[in-house]
């Protein structure tokens, strides 16, 4: 039977003593340490002009009840203290389509700013229609199975995002339509990857997994089966994927050997 991350968070939030007392520890201290994981990602094909691209990843808030504005504003705090180039929003804003959620979420991230701009997808909880007007009116650019031009120095970036729910080779050749230049891939779910690698994409960055929330000592994330990453960096071919342990928590309150992440990512021309 597979061991999905909604039983194992179960598991813990209903076993024995032992685990009530990781579950408490879960609950009131890990899930509150936000920290800033740095990565520097190499890269064959990255044009020496984007060589030192500093990009900023946050994803899966789920602000609401266990996630509000003291850690949301946080998470702003961290990514504006970074002077980035650019910051991707990987989704999951809120929990369950939320409606009433979305503006105070989007309000919680209004000190976020980049050079090049700031952009978000869709996760599987969000209220697309909600989303996309309440963050388009506060500067975020939505994009919804679409791209974007950016110039870097001179250099142009295809900047793609790709929904939740968008899964096949088709979706992905329609947000890449017509797109010049270096293209890069902000999917919310990893599996995303096994398209980005077909269509000759270098960069996927995403969210979804929560990292596994609960990684049990020895035996890892319950859920890591079913992801080609369940936390940091992967590769697929000549694809890099980076994946974001995230920000909120769902089904359960907890997370344990698994806190919650800004993420600072350098892009590097790879030496051959």
């Amino acid at each position: 039977m597979l061991v999905t991350r909604r039983r194992a968070l179960g598991a813990l939030a209903a076993g024995g003593a032992g685990l009530l007392g990781a579950g408490g520890y879960g609950v009131l201290v890990e899930r509150h340490r936000l920290g800033v994981t740095r990565a520097t990602i190499s890269l064959r094909r990255l044009p020496p002009g984007l060589d030192g691209l500093r990009v900023g990843l946050a994803t899966d808030f789920h602000y609401g009840r266990f996630t509000g504005d003291e850690m949301v504003a946080a998470v702003a705090q961290r990514l504006a203290e970074e002077r980035l180039d650019l910051v991707l929003l990987g989704g999951d804003f809120v929990t369950w389509s939320d409606r009433a959620a979305v503006a105070p979420c989007a309000a919680a991230l209004a000190g976020v700013r980049a050079r090049l701009g700031v952009f978000a997808v869709f996760g599987n909880h969000d209220p697309e229609g909600t989303v996309k007007a309440v963050f388009e009116r506060r500067g975020v650019g939505v994009l919804r199975d679409q791209h974007t031009r950016l110039d870097v120095r001179g250099e142009p970036v295809a900047l793609a995002g790709l929904r939740y729910w968008s899964s096949r080779p088709a979706d992905l050749d329609r947000a890449l339509r017509g797109s010049r230049g270096f293209p890069i891939l902000l999917a919310h779910d990893p599996r995303r990857v096994d398209l980005a690698a077909a269509a000759a994409v270098p960069l996927v960055l995403s969210g979804h997994t929560h990292g596994g929330q609960v990684v049990v000592p020895g035996l890892g994330a319950p859920a890591a089966a079913r992801y080609p990453v369940v936390h940091g960096l992967g590769r697929r071919g000549g694809t890099a994927l980076f994946v974001s342990r995230g920000i909120g928590t769902v089904v359960v309150p907890v997370r344990f050997n698994c806190p919650p992440e800004v993420v600072i990512l350098t892009l590097r021309t790879a030496r051959t």
